[in-house]
C-alpha cells in the first residue's frame, strides 16, 4: 500500500493527465480499495484497542475492589489492634493490681501466721504450765490420800483403844501421841 502511495507521489500531474480514463478508474479503485483496507484495518485496530481498554478497565475495577477490600481489612485490623492494645493495657493494669493484691494478701497472711504462731507458743507454754500444775496437784492429792489413809488407820487404832478403856481395860495411852482424846476422858489424862 505504501508503495502505491510512493508511486503516486512520484508521478507528476502532467503524467497523470496523460492517463486514460480506464487507467484513472483502475488507479482510483485501487486507491479506494487500499483506503477501504486501511479503514478496515483501522477499525480492527480500534476494536482491539477498545477490547484491551475494556480488559484494562475491568482489571482496574477488580483492582479497585481488591484495594477497597484490603482497605476495609486494614481498617478492621487497625480497630482490632486498638482493641487488643486496650485489652493488653487493661490486662497489664489488672496484673499489676493482682500483684499488689497478692503482695498485700501475703503480707497480711504472714502477719496472721506470725500472730497464730505466737498464740500457739503462748498456748503451748500455758499447756506446759497446766501440765506441771496438774502433776503437782496429782502429787498433792496422792499425798493427801496417803495422809488421810494413814490418819484413818491411826484413828481406828485410837478408837479401838478407847473402846477397850471403856470396857474396863487398863491400858494406858501416851497423851502426846497426836491422837484425839475421848470426851469421857482417859485414865492418863491431865484433866
Amino acid at each position: 500500500m505504501e508503495g502505491s502511495k510512493e508511486d503516486l507521489s512520484k508521478i507528476s500531474e502532467e503524467e497523470m493527465l496523460r492517463w486514460s480514463k480506464e487507467e484513472l478508474v483502475k488507479r482510483l479503485r485501487k486507491v479506494e480499495n487500499e483506503k477501504m483496507n486501511l479503514m478496515v484495518e483501522h477499525g480492527n485496530l480500534m476494536k482491539d484497542v477498545n477490547r484491551r481498554l475494556q480488559l484494562h478497565l475491568h482489571e482496574i475495577r477488580g483492582l479497585k475492589e481488591v484495594n477497597q477490600k484490603l482497605q476495609d481489612d486494614n481498617q478492621e485490623l487497625r480497630e482490632l489492634c486498638c482493641f487488643l492494645d486496650d485489652d493488653r493495657q487493661k490486662g497489664k493494669k489488672l496484673s499489676r493490681e493482682w500483684q499488689r493484691f497478692g503482695r498485700h494478701t501475703a503480707s497480711v497472711m504472714w502477719k496472721e501466721v506470725g500472730m497464730y504462731q505466737q498464740k500457739l507458743k503462748d498456748l503451748e507454754a500455758r499447756q506446759e504450765t497446766l501440765l506441771r500444775e496438774n502433776v503437782e496437784l496429782k502429787e498433792m492429792v496422792l499425798m493427801l490420800d496417803e495422809e488421810r489413809s494413814g490418819a484413818g488407820s491411826r484413828s481406828s487404832i485410837d478408837s479401838q483403844a478407847s473402846l477397850t478403856n471403856l470396857n474396863g481395860g487398863s491400858a494406858t495411852r501416851d497423851v502426846g501421841d497426836g491422837s484425839s482424846t475421848s470426851s469421857t476422858g482417859s485414865a492418863g489424862s491431865p484433866d
